[in-house]
């Protein structure tokens, strides 16, 4: 898994991930605000990205991480080699770089369709709306009414997704009208989707590729038609050039040969992609080289049909089983906890360990055993870690002698109802312990065994 941390000191990788970071903010926020690239910066993004992606593990475990990669990609080929005009004059965007990116969203599109039909029965009974509100990895608080929309309502959530996801795609290639009216539906879609839940970035970043959808024609409107404006340079420039075709420069070469070989390299990668695509076992977020370059996607293949969720709890109490023993909650930024906290809406920022715990909560904790690592960063009151977090309740005291995870069944409260009257969003039951009461002490084999440095108390 090629990454730049193999090239690094690795004494010190907490600063070398933080350099790499800023350094790619730095190039992006360049690139953002000045309107200027080519296709030496972009190539450095993704290099960035890929390196921290690679070495990631859980933490970039998510679909939409190779999604990200896979635009970032392409986006280097829609740049000029290395000059950093706005307005490159010789270097137009070529057809074969557009058509990648509608061979993108053709596959995110398509492959969530095709796992929701041959996944989850409730895809095809139309009720997997009735629970996905609610069960969803970090509701927001539109989530809370949309749950209790009307039956009907639910069925035509899903007829509409079906309609998106399986037939839109394939406007695609039925010409210019049709291209652009599948650019439109996807970006309303997704845009929907971000009023509806916190999905992260990945709303955001599924409407990059249906711009390729829109010609000049279409987007002119968005920009001023004035003396000196973008239309009347664009329209200035092909007064000057004419009907002629102009002289070849290097860099026009060398960027017209990097086009038809990324044509090449999208065809060939593309065909294990395809045969997931028509398999049976088909297979969503999995990428099938180191690099990233094309992947297969897919989201919601399988609705959870209750929502469970993994409560931290810590004790100073010098005996877990006292009767006494007062645990007290920790509270995460995003993911549901205390009922009476509002849904958050924080779209499209991504709280990974809200995710992960979503995650962690339909599994044991043996799946799981990076939950144990952070329990022995909370025994330990690890600085670092506390910072993922929205309440500590040992903040300013000694840390806790015991962390325990506790396992309840949540759901939205009914509007109108007892709970809904006393302030509370969710109503949440106790099914059990998810792992049973741990101390520092207690962890050091299971830390050793897995070659974790032992967190030490303050």
């Amino acid at each position: 898994m090629p990454t730049i941390l193999w090239l690094t000191d690795w004494s010190d990788t907490n600063s070398t991930l933080d350099s790499l970071a800023l350094l790619g903010l730095g190039i992006s926020s360049f690139v953002l605000i000045t309107g200027c690239a080519n296709m030496l910066l972009m190539a450095a993004l993704w290099g960035l990205y890929m390196s921290l992606v690679n070495v990631g593990h859980v933490w970039y475990s998510f679909g939409w991480e190779s999604q990200l990669l896979e635009t970032g990609f392409l986006g280097i080929f829609l740049c000029p080699l290395w000059t950093l005009s706005r307005l490159p004059q010789h270097t137009p965007t070529s057809r074969i770089v557009l058509w990648g990116f509608r061979w993108l969203i053709f596959r995110i599109m398509f492959g969530a369709g095709l796992i929701k039909i041959r996944g989850d029965r409730c895809w095809r009974d139309l009720t997997c709306m009735d629970f996905h509100y609610e069960t969803q990895p970090v509701p927001n608080p539109v989530s809370y009414y949309l749950h209790h929309s009307p039956w009907w309502f639910h069925r035509f959530e899903i007829l509409s997704t079906h309609f998106i996801e399986l037939l839109v795609p394939f406007f695609l290639f039925l010409g210019r009208r049709a291209c652009i009216i599948h650019g439109a539906l996807q970006i309303l879609f997704q845009a929907i989707l971000i009023v509806s839940g916190n999905l992260s970035f990945l709303n955001w970043l599924t409407m990059v590729p249906s711009l390729a959808c829109f010609d000049d024609a279409t987007l002119g409107f968005l920009f001023p038609s004035g003396p000196g404006s973008l239309k009347d340079r664009v329209l200035q420039m092909q007064r000057e050039i004419g009907g002629a075709r102009p002289k070849p420069r290097f860099g026009s070469v060398v960027r017209r040969a990097a086009n038809v070989s990324l044509g090449i390299l999208l065809a060939w990668l593309s065909v294990p992609v395809v045969l997931n695509l028509l398999s049976p076992i088909q297979v969503m977020n999995t990428h099938f080289n180191s690099l990233h370059i094309v992947n297969t996607y897919g989201a919601f293949g399988s609705i959870t049909k209750e929502r469970t969720e993994v409560i931290l709890q810590g004790t100073a109490s010098p005996n877990a089983s006292a009767p006494d023993a007062v645990w007290e909650d920790y509270e995460f930024k995003c993911k549901p906890g205390d009922p009476s906290r509002r849904p958050c809406l924080i779209s499209p920022y991504h709280y990974r360990l809200d995710w992960l715990m979503w995650f962690a909560s339909f599994q044991t904790y043996e799946h799981n055993d990076w939950i144990l690592h952070l329990a022995g960063k909370l025994l330990a009151s690890d600085a670092e870690a506390l910072s993922l977090l929205a309440h500590n309740p040992f903040a300013s005291r000694p840390p806790p002698r015991w962390v325990r995870g506790e396992h309840y069944r949540y759901k939205f409260s009914r509007p109108g109802g007892r709970h809904a009257a006393e302030g509370k969003w969710w109503v949440r039951k106790r099914i059990g312990a998810y792992f049973p009461p741990l101390s520092l002490e207690e962890l050091r084999p299971y830390f050793r065994d897995r070659g974790w440095p032992l967190p030490q108390p303050l």
